[in-house]
Formats: C-alpha cells, sequence, structure tokens
C-alpha cells in the first residue's frame, strides 16, 4: 500500500529536522526508524542498498531518503522524501548565510577567526578517517600517491580521475600486467598536459551561470561523502569569486557543520557569497540533482552496474583519488590556517577532540567552544 504523498513528506521533514552529527548519525537514523520500527525493507537489503550509494557521488543519506521515499510512494514520494530531508538545512544555511554576509565580516569576524583551526582539524581528521576506510590494498595507495604527486604537479584533476580509475580497474580485474602498463602512460600523458594546459584555464572563473556547474561538480565528484567536495570546490572558487576568500571558505564549512543537514549543504552558503540567493539556489541544485536523478531514474540500472567489477574498480580508484585530493587540499588550509600558536593550540585541541570523543555532538560542539576562545583571545 503506497503512502500518501503528505505523510511522506512530513517524514523525511522530520529526519531533516533531526540531521544532527554527520552522515553515520544520519543514517543511523533513518535505519532505526525505517528498517527496524517501521520493517519498510528487511537489515539485508538495506545494507545491499546502502553498499550501492557509497559507491556512488553525492550525500548517502539523502539518497537514501529518496530511495525510500521512491519505494513507498513513487518517483513524487522520491522527490518529496529527498525535498523534506534537505529543506530545515537549505533554510537555516540561506539565513545563516544572510546574516554573515550582512553581519559577519564586521562583526562576527573574531568569532570565526578561532572557527578556522577547528575546522582545519576537522578535515584532517576526515581525510584521515576516509582514507583508512579506502586505502585498503597496495594498489589503492599506489593511485593515491600517483594522485598527490600529479595534483601537486598542477594536473587537472579529471585527469588524475581517468588514470586512478584505469589503473585500478585492470587491477581489480586481475590485470596486473595491463595496470602497470596503463598507469605508466596515463600518468606521462596526464603529466604531459598538465604542462601544457593551465588549471586556471579549464576551472571556472566566476559568473552566476558557472555556480550550477560548481553545485554539479561537488554532487558528482563527492567519492566518499560530503568532505570530498571540499577539494574541488576549494580550487575552483577561492580566488575565482572576489567575495570567496580562504578564510570565508572555511567559515561555510562550519556553518554547514552546526546544522541538521548534510556538510555538502555548504556549497548553498558559498553560492549565497558569489552572487546573493540566485547564486545559492543554484549551487544546490546543481549539488542535489545527482541524489535525486540516481534513483528517480536510474536506481535498478546502477545496481546492475555496481556489480561490475571492472565498474567497481574503476569507482574504487576514483574514491582513492578523490582521498590524495582531500589530503593535498588539508595541508594548503593547514598552511594557510595555522600561523601561530594561537592557531597551533585550537587546532590540537580541536584535532584531539575529534579522534577522541565519539558523541554526533562533537563536531558543532567543538566549532562553537572554538568560536567562542578564538573570540576572546582577539
Amino acid at each position: 500500500m503506497k503512502d500518501s504523498y503528505l505523510s511522506i513528506f512530513l517524514l523525511f521533514l522530520r529526519f531533516g529536522l533531526l540531521a544532527w552529527g554527520g552522515p553515520v548519525a544520519q543514517i543511523g537514523m533513518i535505519r532505526d526508524e525505517l528498517v527496524e520500527r517501521r520493517g519498510w525493507i528487511t537489515p539485508e537489503k538495506f545494507r545491499r542498498t546502502l553498499a550501492v550509494y557509497q559507491a556512488l557521488p553525492g550525500p548517502e543519506a539523502h539518497e537514501l531518503c529518496v530511495y525510500f521515499g521512491m519505494i513507498r510512494a513513487g518517483r513524487w514520494g522520491g522527490f518529496l522524501a529527498g525535498l523534506g530531508f534537505m529543506l530545515p538545512g537549505l533554510l537555516l544555511m540561506l539565513l545563516l548565510a544572510w546574516g554573515y554576509q550582512y553581519y559577519g565580516a564586521a562583526v562576527l569576524l573574531p568569532l570565526f577567526v578561532g572557527v578556522a583551526p577547528a575546522v582545519t582539524a576537522m578535515i584532517v581528521r576526515a581525510a584521515h578517517r576516509i582514507g583508512q576506510q579506502v586505502l585498503v590494498d597496495t594498489s589503492h595507495w599506489l593511485a593515491a600517491l600517483a594522485a598527490v604527486v600529479l595534483t601537486l604537479l598542477g594536473v587537472h584533476f579529471l585527469l588524475v580521475f581517468f588514470v586512478c580509475a584505469t589503473w585500478q580497474a585492470f587491477w581489480s580485474a586481475g590485470k596486473r600486467r595491463a595496470a602497470v602498463i596503463a598507469g605508466i602512460i596515463l600518468t606521462a600523458t596526464a603529466l604531459i598536459i598538465g604542462l601544457m594546459f593551465s588549471v586556471s584555464s579549464i576551472i571556472s572563473t566566476g559568473g552566476t551561470g558557472n555556480l550550477l556547474v560548481e553545485g554539479l561538480k561537488a554532487g558528482l565528484l563527492s567519492f566518499g561523502g560530503a568532505y570530498t567536495a571540499i577539494p574541488f570546490l576549494q580550487s575552483s572558487m577561492v580566488g575565482h569569486y572576489p567575495a570567496i576568500t580562504q578564510q570565508v571558505f572555511l567559515d561555510g564549512i562550519a556553518l554547514g557543520s552546526v546544522i541538521p543537514a548534510p556538510l555538502i549543504i555548504f556549497g548553498t552558503f558559498l553560492g549565497f557569497v558569489a552572487d546573493g540567493l540566485m547564486g545559492a539556489l543554484l549551487m544546490t541544485l546543481g549539488i542535489f540533482a545527482p541524489a535525486f536523478a540516481f534513483t528517480l531514474l536510474g536506481h535498478n540500472q546502477l545496481e546492475r552496474v555496481i556489480e561490475n567489477r571492472m565498474l567497481h574498480g574503476a569507482l574504487d580508484g576514483i574514491s582513492v583519488a578523490v582521498v590524495g585530493l582531500l589530503a593535498i587540499t588539508a595541508l594548503q588550509i593547514f598552511q594557510n590556517v595555522i600561523t601561530g600558536w594561537q592557531q597551533v593550540a585550537l587546532f590540537a585541541t580541536a584535532l584531539a577532540a575529534f579522534y577522541l570523543i565519539k558523541s554526533k555532538w562533537v563536531i558543532p560542539a567543538v566549532i562553537v567552544v572554538s568560536g567562542i576562545v578564538g573570540f576572546l583571545l582577539n
């Protein structure tokens, strides 16, 4: 029996209002309510479904909401479920972005000075955690090393993705010799292309129309969770849009961490700062459109594709490349933010808290406390 559209929307709106603590807490909440309590699908089916979405880019919790809405009320149910889940975070982020833009520079800057080291620690911890989950084989480490080297030498991330995906596809299929040959040839080719063409020439350089593209980039390339969207948005927006500095970028991540929403909602903040409400809506559309489309247009086909061993290897290769990019981004942000003993102390304290405290409230709590301490120290 199909659920009504209104009941679907209200249920997932409630999930959106309670979506604190990051993807693990969000997925756990959805599982407890819909699998354990309501029995919409079996635990075994849930595990298989989650595995499919974890192999795809985008926020898994949001994609699961679309999936559950679709199996209960068709495509409109999936759309309303996804909309309900993202709506509280979207509205809160728009409100915070408006307040930040109109009052932040003059009034709130001392507060956010203390936040930056905590956000840097959060990114470092995320890079380590994602690396532990993804780098589970020698071939993964080799691909990640290649991604780091190619990125440092200025090779565009799409070429890095192609090199790592091809290498891992052959390796996972048992074609080790072909993997080595392809890896050497493609790495050399990527280096030559990287030397011939400037990265800045193929990254967008500002403008409202490009914000949709930036959102799509974050939505389509964030393998392994929202943190992996950070390198792409940092490289193509910081310095390319006059209003978006490194400090503003980190402030957006901080705001996205203290509201009930997938962290990737910080892209909405960047869009608002870059070009007001229209920029925010374009960024949001780009970010979440793939998460809707994967399920509403092709979930059954995707499940079959994910079973293809060679394609699964290619997806693993992209995930590994993203870990390398995230590591480089974390290092660059660290170098820019941690410039004195106060920043070192705040960074070290926040990093220790992220490693030692397991509560879902640790991220928003640490960011708020760091902001207050930074304000008092300044």
